[in-house]
């Protein structure tokens, strides 16, 4: 059996380099870097190895009576989903963790997974995505862009103690170094737009049970950079630094396309993207009794796709994670280095302090609510009404 696996891999691996021409240029595969004349097989694990989200069919309606499949409309959330996938598997297993099929997997991967099955009570499947894109202004069965995914995401981390993440999603085409820290440092319990009806809600629930967000240090970080650049088309000036991102060992890769056509972009070779493609319809799968998930739809075993970065749809969104604050420090550093200094017109600014005329910076929290999933997406409700009182009161 182990030689018959073994054959099996050397004819996927064949078919699946047939696609990539004779070229010494280096492929890059989210901060890696690969040779097609030396490490092919690597090149292959390493794609392979990325969790694949596509479209389903015959889930559970979304919303009760909602669609039961995504196919036509999800492929911007699928993509959404394969980032955070990427940085949950770097945050738990490691960026230079593997996948190969039929070998058994740490408990940690499978619970990975089952954040994202199309259930209503998983913290990232596509019915909260969905839903939770309600109040971003988007109907369920509407297309998303890049924006509106990683603001659905930042929200839905709020209620997902066990990754823990500080999600920040920047605004004007600006990274603000000091709000960053702050969120990344700041207790899930001690500001944001939860914080000031907190106490309306401790005598009715009792002590709070997650007392992860109290304990010091540094919460990973997912970086989220959505960007245009240009007008129709990309513009050629940002092309070297669009690459760039692709190199840094932070990197996760990018959200983005065509017109109503969202591809997750994993690296490049030479002016071409190399990308995974959520435009395929399987069917739904559920976890096992014992917790594991039949994973081998959730890998792509064929040949990459690739585009032309021309081709790119100019609105983007880039993807970074720093499980610590020395990851950051690095990405900025690589950031002043590779991107600001070599450009004249910048794909984005990297700013030490929180700008004066902006609103003052709150890191997000979850409102003080109990949930368990199936409640996760009623509770949603509860934090845009804290997000608009929190506004009103600003005003």
């Amino acid at each position: 059996s182990v030689l018959s696996r073994y054959e099996n891999q050397i004819t996927i691996l064949s078919d699946y380099l047939e696609e990539f021409p004779e070229t010494d240029e280096p492929v890059w595969i989210l901060g890696r870097q690969h040779h097609l004349n030396t490490d092919k097989s690597k090149l292959l694990l390493d794609i392979s190895a990325r969790l694949w989200f596509t479209y389903r069919r015959k889930f559970s309606p979304i919303g009760g009576t909602g669609p039961s499949s995504d196919a036509g409309w999800g492929c911007m959330l699928r993509c959404g989903q394969m980032m955070l996938a990427q940085a949950l598997i770097c945050r738990h297993l490691g960026r230079d963790w593997q996948w190969e099929k039929h070998k058994k997997q740490p408990e940690e991967y499978h619970r990975i997974l089952r954040c994202f099955l199309d259930r209503k009570d998983c913290c990232y499947s596509i019915h909260q995505m969905a839903q939770m894109g309600v109040g971003e202004g988007k109907s369920i069965g509407e297309w998303f862009g890049p924006n509106t995914v990683a603001q659905v995401l930042k929200k839905l981390a709020l209620f997902d103690e066990w990754n823990s993440l500080a999600v920040y999603v920047s605004m004007d085409n600006t990274v603000v170094i000091e709000d960053i820290k702050k969120m990344c440092w700041s207790p899930a319990q001690s500001s944001g737009v939860a914080h000031s009806s907190a106490h309306l809600h401790r005598s009715a629930l009792g002590q709070n049970k997650n007392t992860a967000g109290l304990c010091p240090g540094w919460k990973p970080l997912l970086l989220i950079i959505p960007l245009r650049l240009g007008i129709n088309h990309i513009n050629p000036v940002y092309i070297d630094a669009f690459k760039e991102c692709f190199k840094m060992p932070q990197s996760l890769g990018a959200l983005g396309g065509k017109p109503n056509n969202a591809y997750y972009f994993i690296g490049f070779l030479g002016n071409e993207l190399i990308y995974l493609d959520p435009h395929t319809t399987q069917s739904f799968v559920d976890s096992e009794e014992n917790g594991t998930v039949d994973d081998e739809s959730f890998h792509c075993q064929q040949a990459p796709h690739r585009m032309k970065i021309m081709n790119l749809d100019p609105s983007v969104a880039l993807g970074f994670f720093c499980k610590e604050e020395c990851d950051f420090d690095n990405w900025c550093s690589l950031v002043q280095k590779e991107i600001l200094k070599q450009q004249s017109l910048r794909m984005f600014e990297l700013v030490q302090k929180h700008p004066p005329h902006w609103p003052p910076f709150i890191p997000p929290t979850k409102p003080e609510v109990t949930t368990t999933g199936a409640e996760l997406i009623e509770s949603t409700d509860k934090l845009f009404e804290l997000e608009e009182e929190f506004e009103i009161l600003s005003v």
